[in-house]
């Protein structure tokens, strides 16, 4: 999996390209705890629009960064989700814990 870093408006956008798997997961975990403990980000969208899957290891890491925001008034939204993530995301009942957008531009003006 490959991970974009840019910044938008004071908000962070990390789009995600390939796979979110058990093997992938703990990438994006380091980067989302850098951002959030060490350069303090609040407000981060996660661009799913080159991402093809998501494991139950990806989900748990969304949900712990989703957790520690949550206290300091940050907010972690969704944007882009292809069709058969967006079922992912409703079977688990992951879509009432996100925000989910049709595409990054719309998550960074409501986020």
């Amino acid at each position: 999996m490959e991970i974009t870093e840019t910044k938008q408006e004071q908000v962070v956008i990390l789009s995600l390209k390939g796979r979110l798997d058990a093997s992938t997961s703990k990438l994006l975990e380091e980067k989302l705890l850098d951002l959030i403990n060490n350069t303090h980000e609040r407000r981060i969208v996660i661009d799913f629009q080159q991402l093809d899957y998501i494991s139950s290891a990806g989900l748990r890491v969304l949900l712990m960064a989703a957790k520690i925001l949550k206290p300091e008034n940050g907010k972690l939204v969704l944007a882009s989700l292809k069709e058969h993530l967006k079922e992912i995301f409703e079977i688990t009942g992951f879509q009432g814990i996100f925000p989910i957008f049709s595409g990054k531009e719309e998550a960074v003006k409501n986020i």
